[in-house]
């Protein structure tokens, strides 16, 4: 079994959700509650099961909501495509569950792609980050 974390109380139930014979994590957070941090490494990317994120980043010191993702949105994959830090910071705007996938869910996923379509992506993930303000 996989534990269901609440982030505020940290209480863990235990849950899993079965995909494909893979059992994923499930993490509960509250209104406010970060998911990640801007610069972080990332190690996973999320599916808001139900919820809803902001994904928001911080320029001259004032913070800029960049979007916002709900219910069957993914977000935090850029870095699993391309390994590099966090471009933004996300946090939840209402009671939110979310499934983790994991890098190796991910690259398993992906080693099965056509190899122009890893290309691809790369090029994809490169682009946003050169566009989005406030990147390097």
């Amino acid at each position: 079994m996989v534990c269901y974390s609440r982030a505020r109380s940290g209480k863990q139930d235990t849950e899993g959700l079965n995909v494909a014979g893979v059992i994923l994590e499930r993490r509960g957070y509250g209104p406010g509650d970060v998911i990640f941090k801007e610069g972080s490494r990332g190690d996973c990317a999320y599916l808001v099961k139900n919820g809803s994120i902001e994904i928001y980043k911080t320029i001259d010191d004032k913070e800029k909501i960049l979007g916002a993702i709900g219910k069957g949105g993914i977000f935090g994959e850029m870095a699993l495509i391309d390994d590099t830090p966090r471009m933004g910071s996300s946090r939840a705007v209402e009671v939110t569950q979310l499934v983790v996938i994991s890098r190796m869910m991910f690259n398993r996923k992906l080693e099965k792609a056509d190899p122009f379509i890893r290309g691809l992506l790369n090029i994809f993930a490169d682009n946003i980050r050169r566009i989005t303000p406030g990147d390097k």
